[in-house]
């Protein structure tokens, strides 16, 4: 049975304008959807997800701005349960799918494939399957080992601010600074939904469990990073 409310939105955040319409037609035309958002960077995209209560499909690009890696997804699959979310990207390298998955992302559906490939393999999502690309059995068994796991709290390398997003790092430093939701979402023009999922993404990448301990650990790596 199909699990998507088709009289609901989708979602596309990709900055390849073309690519948009072309999965915005697919949308429309072959899966009936009533409505499609583009965004065309990660930020954008929890922004729309956080403000809106209609979006029950989003789909990702990994080469996008803001996106950091395949794991930048479990935080929106936690913060977002009820979406169904896939990422569409040009990669196929084993350890970004792997990476994907593990994330918890719905599917995997590369760009290359045609455009009646590429309807069906979103029709799958969408119906509550999990689509993985044929392809994956193909690669190099080897890459396997490389593939960046999504580490649970308190076991990931906390001294790298790279692998937070522009917003994220705003955030952190506002949280430091000791603003309020409230008040950072008025600092950054945000929603208040939208401040909660960066809190949630910073505290996942920190290794903390509530906001004193993000900011502590926070203002150790902002003052490391001036240093």
């Amino acid at each position: 049975m199909d699990g998507l409310d088709r009289t609901r939105a989708a979602l596309i955040a990709d900055d390849d304008e073309y690519f948009r319409m072309a999965l915005r037609t697919i949308l429309r035309d072959r899966l009936s959807l009533s409505a499609v958002i583009e965004t065309e960077s990660f930020d954008a995209a929890i922004e729309r997800l956080s403000a809106r209560d209609d979006i029950t499909l989003a789909l990702f690009d990994l080469a996008m701005p803001g996106m950091v890696s395949p794991a930048s997804l479990k935080t929106v699959r936690e913060c977002f349960p009820e979406v169904r979310v896939a990422v569409v990207s040009a990669s196929q390298t084993r350890r970004d799918i792997l990476c994907a998955l593990e994330a918890g992302v719905h599917g995997y559906v590369p760009k290359g494939l045609g455009v009646a490939e590429l309807a069906r393999a979103l029709e799958a999502v969408c119906s509550g399957m999990i689509y993985v690309p044929p392809s994956l059995a193909d690669l190099m068994p080897d890459e396997e080992a490389a593939a960046v796991s999504v580490l649970p709290a308190g076991e990931r390398d906390v001294d790298d601010l790279d692998q937070l997003s522009n917003r994220q790092r705003e955030v952190l430093r506002l949280l430091v600074e000791g603003q309020s939701n409230k008040e950072m979402a008025r600092s950054l023009g945000l929603s208040p939904g939208t401040v909660k999922f960066h809190l949630a993404a910073l505290f996942r990448h920190l290794g903390v469990a509530n906001r004193v301990e993000a900011a502590a650990a926070g203002a150790r790596l902002l003052v490391r990073e001036a240093g």
